[in-house]
């Protein structure tokens, strides 16, 4: 616009130098890749704009995330890049706005004109999880798979499936309209709510506010290794830094993860899988090594009940601990709150000295359920009936350790199970 303005603001309108800044900040070009176009930086500035410029608030923050999540799993986890879609066209996004009858917000569509998802495959893009008999592995869905799976049944009116796991069917939804209590573009779990009769009663794990700060989000997760990448898969454990214990040469830490499929809002019932590694410093002494002979939990649920449980070892083993060597398990619990937190110790035997036995701390680490929102079918119902024993709501089950479920994890060594993990009260 200013070209037309008078004679020096044509020229500086023309002046390549301000336009490779645009180029650079707005389409993330590179010298190498306009020597190749052989076009001034303002010829591509404009051609690139022509075709995506409804989405310059998205593109380079979109366009990084892609760029930094490839590169992080090209050397890690190379399947799941090859599952990877090629981008779509303007046209293509168009009508499946048509065909549902709905608009796709901006920043969706402009992470589809990168890339279109990813094939149906295991491991899926967005995190997998296992447990002994339960497994999941989420992948990110193309947009005519999206489109197909797009709803209008009450309780998940005008929402459109973002995510999907082969083995579990659990999908991660985004909000096309503010209706049933959501926001617009939320992103969420759906949770049935098993003490309504009304199937539209469907409560909510919340996991995002726009497609663009929930891509964006995860793909930092996984980019500086805040998920593991175990066996050419990224598993959604979340390690918080304090929870780290050193007793001695010994070091047992614990990441945590909230499993949406295997919970519910009502009745209150709130899974987790912890995963914990215990390991010996490469700089101990030989006669150090030591067995694992019994566990101890303190478990504690945000009303302050306390319950303990002690057992011989873990995962049905009694692992043995020798410098430089690492033991990993996963196992769960539950809680009928929506926080908690368990503590305890390990109890050891040293192997050169049988009858000297020491005690290992297992540091406190917390679990806390995400925001939740309830079902408005569920509530409308309520106050139409409020003494109704359907909503009637058990708050003091207790939590459960679940040591004799858990699943043994050695040295990053993950089999991808199939079926169901079971829910314990």
């Amino acid at each position: 616009s200013c070209c037309y303005l008078s004679r020096r603001l044509n020229q500086l309108s023309s002046h390549d130098p301000l336009w490779k800044r645009h180029c650079k900040n707005y389409w993330l070009i590179s010298e190498e890749e306009k020597s190749q176009r052989n076009q001034t930086w303002k010829a591509i500035f404009i051609s690139t704009y022509s075709d995506l410029g409804r989405y310059i608030r998205y593109y380079a923050t979109l366009k990084k995330a892609w760029d930094d999540l490839e590169k992080y799993l090209g050397q890690r986890c190379p399947r799941m890049i090859g599952s990877l879609k090629e981008s779509v066209r303007e046209e293509d996004l168009d009508a499946v706005e048509a065909q549902i009858g709905c608009k796709l917000p901006d920043d969706y569509r402009c992470s589809f004109r990168i890339h279109n998802g990813q094939k149906l495959v295991v491991p899926g893009l967005m995190g997998s999880m296992a447990l002994s008999n339960h497994y999941r592995s989420e992948d990110l869905l193309d947009i005519d798979t999206a489109a197909g799976g797009f709803q209008q049944r009450p309780g998940l009116k005008q929402c459109l499936p973002l995510t999907f796991c082969i083995h579990t069917g659990l999908s991660q939804y985004m909000a096309l309209e503010s209706v049933e209590g959501r926001n617009k573009y939320e992103i969420f779990y759906q949770c049935p709510d098993q003490m309504a009769r009304n199937p539209s009663a469907i409560d909510m794990f919340i996991t995002g506010t726009s497609y663009l700060e929930w891509f964006t989000s995860y793909v930092n997760k996984v980019v500086t290794g805040g998920y593991p990448i175990i066996r050419d898969q990224i598993f959604r454990y979340v390690h918080d830094k304090e929870c780290v214990a050193t007793t001695g040469d010994i070091t047992v830490s614990v990441s945590t993860s909230f499993l949406p499929e295997l919970s519910s809002v009502h009745p209150p019932h709130y899974f987790f899988t912890y995963r914990i590694r215990i390991e010996m410093s490469k700089d101990a002494l030989p006669e150090k090594a030591c067995q694992l002979d019994s566990r101890y939990w303190r478990i504690t649920n945000a009303k302050g009940d306390v319950e303990e449980v002690q057992g011989p070892g873990v995962v049905g083993e009694f692992p043995i601990i020798s410098p430089g060597r690492v033991y990993e398990y996963t196992s769960c619990t539950t809680f009928s709150t929506t926080s908690g937190y368990m503590e305890g110790y390990y109890t050891f035997h040293c192997l050169y000295y049988k009858d000297k036995f020491f005690n290992v701390t297992i540091p406190r680490f917390h679990m806390v359920c995400p925001t939740f929102k309830v079902s408005t079918a569920r509530m409308v119902s309520r106050d139409a009936e409020p003494n109704h024993n359907e909503y009637a709501v058990d708050e003091d089950e207790d939590s459960t350790d679940t040591d004799e479920y858990e699943d043994r994890r050695r040295v990053l060594d993950i089999p991808a199970p199939s079926g169901r993990c079971p829910r314990h009260t």
